[in-house]
């Protein structure tokens, strides 16, 4: 209790910070009366704010030691949770892989959990560049928008299917990966973020002025939708062609669509988890860890930076491109407004939320992260405040991530005495 003072004066400050704040922004309103615009005042609602801001600082002082010390006995226990921590990354597969089977699974639920593997993928894809070579990325969704607008341009002009766009997609943005690796090779950090966010910004903006070719800000529409092994998901099939449900003898459904994108999704996800984690363990995975951990060292032992770095945002890339062109097949309509900065702001959140390099924690980072406003959807500007006081909470609670610690990638074992 001997730094309740202190804790008082630093809760006041802020509350005084946000009195400053809410004073301008709600303190006025300027309703429309019978004789004109009327000028009324709402100070209930500043003293609300800075009320809230007092007590929620003051409560964050008063917990912060207990977070911290929750933080660190779960620190000093993650030797002995890294395999639990293994079996749970099995039973969240299993769950998502029997989710749709579940009585309670409707469409809401299934396109929830749909739009929370994108942001797996993309996470996992980031982790790549973020958290084992160590390359702070803030244009990742610059490549998202590359695999979808490939899949959408091929798809329309050229009559490609899903599954043949999908690879080329993937493809086409590891080679932008590669475009942008080149310049920002000798950048590191603060340099290195601002650079890339530039990046994803002159995507967003040729995507926006290219007219003729991307549709500018209409976007690009009535793009073609995956069918189960050429069985399309429509209830009038072309002559000839029998459609999924008929094949199967169900009755039509748009469902079977739905849980078919679904699955189709787990599947590239759990191939991103698959390939980061084997990759993981060959030389090119050790030489990004060693990267990230520091640079001089790797270029004494040989390894080759700009090589490592060039094919860390190669296949962060790619795997983003591959999000992208499932993005385009599902909303079959894609716009520049789809692939803002604040897209790359919360797939890098993600990446960190989770620790840099865990596979689980990124998982149950874009639960949270996306989960939660969308079940608070229905709370309308609400649900950002529940979205913001839970980072809030876990940023005190885990500073370094939900699993910020992890068995090495290899381990030298003590030989025979």
């Amino acid at each position: 209790m001997a730094r309740l003072p202190f804790l008082v004066k630093d809760a006041g400050l802020a509350a005084l910070v946000a009195l400053g704040l809410a004073f301008p922004m709600a303190g006025f309103r300027l309703p429309d009366g019978a004789s004109g615009t009327d000028l009324s005042f709402r100070f209930d609602l500043v003293a609300a704010a800075a009320a809230v801001v007092f007590l929620g600082r003051l409560f964050l002082g008063l917990s912060r030691p207990f977070f911290i010390s929750t933080g660190q006995k779960l620190a000093a226990k993650s030797t002995g949770l890294s395999k639990r921590i293994h079996w749970g990354g099995y039973v969240l597969a299993g769950i998502a892989f029997v989710l749709p089977m579940l009585p309670f699974a409707d469409r809401n639920l299934i396109d929830k959990a749909t739009l929370i593997l994108i942001y797996v993928m993309l996470g996992w894809g980031l982790n790549i560049v973020v958290g084992l070579a160590g390359l702070l990325d803030l244009g990742y969704v610059a490549f998202y928008a590359v695999g979808a607008y490939s899949y959408a341009l091929l798809s329309l002009h050229f009559g490609l299917s899903f599954w043949i766009c999908l690879p080329l997609s993937g493809l086409f943005a590891a080679l932008f990966g590669i475009l942008l690796g080149f310049p920002v090779l000798r950048l590191r950090g603060d340099y290195l973020a601002i650079v890339t966010l530039g990046f994803g910004e002159i995507i967003r903006i040729i995507l926006l002025n290219w007219q003729n070719f991307t549709g500018g800000p209409n976007g690009i529409s009535s793009i073609q939708r995956p069918g189960f092994f050429g069985l399309p998901f429509t209830a009038d099939p072309p002559e000839g062609v029998a459609s999924f449900s008929d094949f199967f003898g169900l009755d039509y459904s748009t469902f079977h669509r739905v849980v078919f994108l679904y699955y189709l999704i787990l599947a590239l996800a759990l191939l991103t988890n698959f390939f980061t984690v084997r990759i993981r363990k060959l030389p090119l995975g050790r030489a990004w860890e060693a990267l990230r951990e520091d640079e001089i060292a790797c270029k004494a032992l040989g390894i080759n930076p700009t090589m490592v770095k060039l094919s860390a945002f190669a296949l962060g890339a790619m795997f983003a491109g591959f999000a992208g062109s499932f993005f385009a097949t599902r909303q079959g309509f894609i716009s520049p407004d789809s692939f803002s900065f604040i897209e790359s702001a919360l797939i890098l959140a993600i990446a960190v939320l989770g620790g840099k390099g865990s596979q689980v924690g990124v998982a149950l980072a874009a639960i949270l992260l996306i989960g939660i406003p969308e079940w608070f959807r229905e709370l309308a500007q609400y649900r950002m405040l529940a979205f913001g006081c839970a980072m809030v909470l876990i940023m005190v609670w885990r500073p370094e991530g939900l699993m910020s610690k992890r068995e090495p990638t290899v381990s030298l074992k003590d030989g025979p005495p």
